[in-house]
């Protein structure tokens, strides 16, 4: 079976670091890192038209912070997954960095074959939660929003209903259309209806909405091996 390469972006000021991970990625799995910089203003100069699936972001560095890239690519409405890799890693700050666009966040402590497994399902799934971020994020969910009602076109179908129940067990496209008896192509359009209709930017998003709105119970979002 052939299986694409996917395309990572690495930004870190710590040029050592970049090498050896860039080496360890490459070496281990099907990635290919396409563009790699040092600083988030070289990374918006020189990203252009690169095609990236995952970019690895730092959020402190000395020429532009990993929030002006993050606010930047969430502003471009661009389809790259963004894992926030930082020595500064607090689990306090995991719904902010969530709600900003990121779709993980992890301590640079992390070890690197951990990190390709979180590669793995934030590419397949849309996002990934550590058991600690889950239990951080039940206390961190704010219930100020109004509760989950259905009204005219912002309504949730049942149908969209279970395939936002399904992204937050962290079930990728292919399972949920397996588990619900449709194709890929419907639950990828059920997934774009369901932004559309909360004005969330990404998977991440559509937990924390699905959280607030109590369409599903903070302690249904579990990790599990399928």
């Amino acid at each position: 079976m052939e299986y694409s390469t996917i395309k990572i972006g690495i930004v870190d000021d710590d040029l050592l670091f970049v090498q050896l991970l860039k080496n360890y990625i490459e070496n281990n799995g099907s990635y290919q890192v396409v563009l790699t910089s040092t600083g988030g203003h070289q990374f918006l100069k020189e990203r252009g038209s690169v095609s990236l699936d995952i970019l690895i972001l730092d959020l402190r560095m000395a020429n532009g912070d990993g929030l002006e890239v993050l606010g930047e690519l969430v502003q471009s409405e661009t389809e790259t997954k963004i894992i926030v890799l930082s020595s500064f890693y607090r689990r306090s700050f995991m719904g902010q960095m969530l709600k900003m666009g990121a779709h993980a966040f992890l301590p640079k402590e992390i070890e690197l074959e951990e990190l390709l497994a979180v590669m793995n399902t934030v590419y397949q799934t849309g996002h990934y939660f550590s058991n600690d971020q889950i239990n951080v994020m039940r206390t961190q969910l704010s219930n100020k929003l109004p509760e989950f009602h259905a009204f005219s076109k912002n309504e949730l179908t049942d149908r969209e209903i279970e395939v936002l129940r399904l992204v937050c067990q962290q079930f990728n496209t292919k399972e949920i259309a397996d588990s619900l008896f449709i194709s890929p192509k419907t639950v990828e359009t059920h997934k774009t209806n369901l932004m559309i209709k909360t004005g969330v930017k990404n998977m991440a998003g559509l937990v924390i909405y699905a959280v607030q709105n109590k369409v599903i119970d903070a302690d249904e979002i579990v990790l599990f091996d399928k």
